[in-house]
């Protein structure tokens, strides 16, 4: 029986784990893949079904809020702007909290508005951002770990293994940093709505609070 040196067993021990995370990482990137190209057909839905507010309307839409005569008008005129659907949701909600103190309104606003935040924004964005940071990242190790037995390969002159090897790295490259590159761009288009989402019910918020308070 021959016996294998520690350091041996852990370096062979390194590479079974290493070569067993090929398939895994493989599956994740075409996971990763097919992901992106659905995100961006979502991102260009929701570019042609966008509510684009001008600074006009806005500036209306405010000062309507703010004027209106009771909770009944203010309800009128928020059933009937042209902001989101989820929007007139928090701004219902606040309207109907008109028998709360000045400060206890004030605090289920906030708190409904941080909740459409978490909704809106967080959970759409968390995916994205998880194939932007982690996509490339595999790519590069799916680049790296056909490539150990690819040079193994080559050492004993067969080339064939070694290119097969290299035909797996760079693909897996080009699907990983391809798949975080989408997701990049998409996940800074869709926050820059979001953020403009947030500013505007933000506006819109206070205006109703404005309005109940007199």
């Amino acid at each position: 029986m021959v016996v294998i040196p520690g350091s041996e067993l852990l370096a062979a021990t390194l590479n079974v784990v290493s070569q067993s995370l090929q398939i895994p990482v493989i599956i994740f990137l075409l996971i990763f893949a097919i992901f992106a190209v659905f995100a961006f057909g979502g991102l260009i839905s929701d570019y042609k079904t966008r509510v684009r507010l001008t600074r006009n309307y806005k500036e209306e839409l405010i000062f309507s809020l703010v004027n209106a005569e009771g909770v009944s008008e203010l309800k009128n005129i928020i059933k009937g702007s042209k902001i989101y659907d989820s929007q007139k949701e928090v701004l219902l909600k606040i309207a109907d909290s008109h028998s709360l103190s000045d400060e206890s309104r004030e605090a289920w606003a906030l708190n409904l508005i941080e909740e459409e935040e978490e909704v809106v924004m967080a959970k759409s964005l968390e995916k994205v951002d998880i194939v932007t940071r982690i996509g490339p990242t595999l790519g590069l190790m799916g680049t790296l770990i056909p490539m150990g037995p690819g040079l193994a390969a080559l050492g004993s002159g067969d080339v064939t293994t070694l290119a097969n090897a290299i035909i797996v790295a760079f693909d897996t490259t080009v699907v990983g940093i391809g798949s975080g590159a989408v997701a990049y761009v998409i996940s800074k288009i869709r926050r820059r709505w979001y953020e403009e989402y947030s500013s505007n019910l933000q506006l819109f918020v206070n205006a109703v609070l404005e309005n109940l308070k007199n």
